[in-house]
């Protein structure tokens, strides 16, 4: 498949560009990737990786949400990190491992471009800025990580399940999200119970509006009020180590109204 970067056309469905990551990288180094990019769907439930297993792609979510948790020996799971059009899931390819201990599981379906690892790899070594973003991005993931760890300690069963609609908002494109309480229980680690409790309260507030599956976030302001701190330190996090992906995604616009 030939992509083309999405500032040559603004009517372009799907983009590389989509994902904060690679529109960050600069106009160049982002054309040599192009062929080595790869778009594919992404379905709910689906399994990008286990634990353990030689990753053999990295990916770069665009309109899908990516669920990154630890399966422990009794079968229990908790979502230790998010990821969507924020980020990638394939740290351990460029980190100098080819495994991790985590699942990655489709959350939220939609679409994403991967690469594969060897082809990441050879990138890396020839582009010195794509190298420097994703290890800024790696220095967030790891500010989630540690944070999402606190916050399943310290904080209530609502505070966590606002946190998480909030962060899977700003992965997501605009519009309902389709879940189940079951699916949301087993990332946040919880009894199913607990989030039907939480989900009740959220609705009753005025926060959310939740039936059958589908959820809309009616308030975004009225749930940061619900929500425990950890959502806006990572959030702070993530945009202070991303300042050159808002940069090229000024580029970006910038070159498209030109061209329109």
């Amino acid at each position: 498949m030939q992509l083309q970067p999405a500032h040559r056309s603004t009517r372009v469905m799907h983009s590389p560009n989509q994902n904060h990551l690679l529109a960050a990288v600069p106009t160049a180094e982002f054309e040599a990737l192009l062929g080595d990019l790869e778009l594919v769907p992404m379905t709910l439930g689906e399994v990008l990786h286990e634990p353990s297993q030689q990753l053999r792609h990295a990916y770069f979510p665009t309109t899908a949400v990516i669920s990154l948790h630890y399966v422990t020996a009794s079968g229990a799971s908790a979502e230790i990190a998010g990821v969507g059009r924020d980020g990638m899931v394939g740290m351990a390819l460029f980190l100098g491992g080819d495994t991790t201990s985590s699942s990655a599981v489709v959350h939220a379906s939609g679409h994403g471009y991967r690469i594969e690892r060897t082809a990441l790899q050879r990138a890396i070594k020839a582009n010195s800025q794509l190298h420097r973003l994703l290890l800024r991005y790696t220095q967030a993931m790891l500010t989630q990580i540690a944070q999402t760890a606190a916050c399943y300690r310290h904080h209530s069963v609502e505070q966590q399940l606002s946190r998480w609609l909030l962060a899977t908002v700003d992965r997501s494109p605009p519009g309902e999200l389709v879940m189940t309480q079951e699916l949301v229980a087993s990332l946040l680690g919880v009894r199913r119970e607990s989030v039907t409790l939480a989900a009740a309260a959220l609705q009753e507030s005025g926060c959310i509006s939740y039936r059958r599956g589908h959820l809309t976030v009616i308030s975004s302001v009225a749930l940061q009020a619900r929500a425990c701190e950890c959502y806006a330190v990572v959030k702070l996090e993530l945009q202070r180590l991303s300042t050159e992906t808002l940069l090229r995604q000024d580029e970006i616009w910038a070159s498209a109204s030109l061209m329109s």
